[in-house]
């Protein structure tokens, strides 16, 4: 069963241990995750769900895994661009940015993201240094992720308003605490960042912000998720928002399939238009696949 032919995972990572540790993963509530995840692995499971072209995201701050994912989406026709990671602070970004490009699979760079939510400054992206790194970006023809933590979204605002010639994509929903079931202030804040029309959303990372500790149907977890879902398509409705599985970290959670299907039933309130914009339209657009 398909969610949507020809459709768009606009989010996933892959990585391999042997060579190089993600050191992020770490407790045992993410021991799951302590082993290689590679195209390969990937690729049956998306195409079982209707996904045909998927955007590969970078995963620790190392300079050489940019041109690693790359190669990678020059060898696979399933990874239709990357999400790279540079260091923004840098004063030669934009010498550095038009290198990627050059490099094998160069073409399929189409965004920048950096772990903003492990820097202890919540304004950090509103820093000149880094104002000035996300102007290269912009300058480049590149858009942004933003992965961040809730009380970093009025920063994630205020560089939208201040670099309105980036696309600013929001990844996971700005991870709203869902765990405890609280919509505020993630909530408004959410609004106040879709209320400028450079940012888009992701439908990503929802599941693993729910209690792991706790079984429950899918049918349950919808219900748990359908505030924050809902939240987000009447902020950027479906031509700003799109659809990522966050594999394998969504596997914490559920399956491949499963973390499809919870996003399928999430928008099926939506006319057929509306939905192939969430699950195709809006990521061909953004990212220019």
């Amino acid at each position: 069963m398909t969610v949507h032919t020809g459709a768009i995972d606009a989010h996933h990572h892959v990585w391999d241990l042997s060579v190089r540790d993600q050191d992020w993963i770490a407790g045992p509530e993410l021991a799951p995750l302590r082993r290689n995840f590679t195209v390969e692995d990937l690729e049956p499971e998306a195409r079982a769900v209707g996904v045909t072209r998927t955007v590969l995201v970078q995963t620790v701050t190392v300079a050489e895994e940019t041109p690693e994912f790359l190669a990678l989406a020059e060898a696979h026709d399933l990874i239709g661009g990357v999400v790279g990671w540079t260091d923004l602070t840098s004063p030669d970004v934009a010498d550095e940015l038009a290198r990627l490009r050059e490099l094998p699979g160069g073409r399929y760079l189409k965004g920048i993201r950096h772990q903003v939510q492990g820097e202890p400054d919540p304004e950090w992206l509103l820093r000149p240094d880094v104002q000035r790194g996300l102007g290269a970006v912009a300058a480049a023809g590149l858009v942004y992720d933003l992965v961040v933590l809730p009380h970093q979204l009025p920063a994630c605002a205020g560089a939208a308003a201040a670099l309105p010639g980036l696309t600013f994509v929001l990844d996971h929903l700005g991870k709203p605490p869902i765990a405890s079931g609280e919509l505020e202030p993630w909530a408004s804040d959410i609004k106040a960042l879709a209320a400028l029309p450079n940012t888009v959303c992701k439908l990503s990372g929802m599941v693993t912000e729910t209690d792991l500790t706790q079984q429950r149907s899918a049918q349950a977890r919808r219900r748990e998720l359908k505030p924050y879902a809902d939240t987000v398509l009447d902020a950027f409705g479906p031509g700003r928002l799109m659809f990522g599985s966050d594999w394998p970290v969504c596997t914490l959670a559920t399956t491949y399939g499963g973390v499809s299907f919870m996003a399928d039933g999430l928008t099926l309130d939506l006319g057929s238009d509306e939905r192939a914009q969430v699950f195709e339209g809006t990521a061909e657009r953004v990212y220019r696949l």
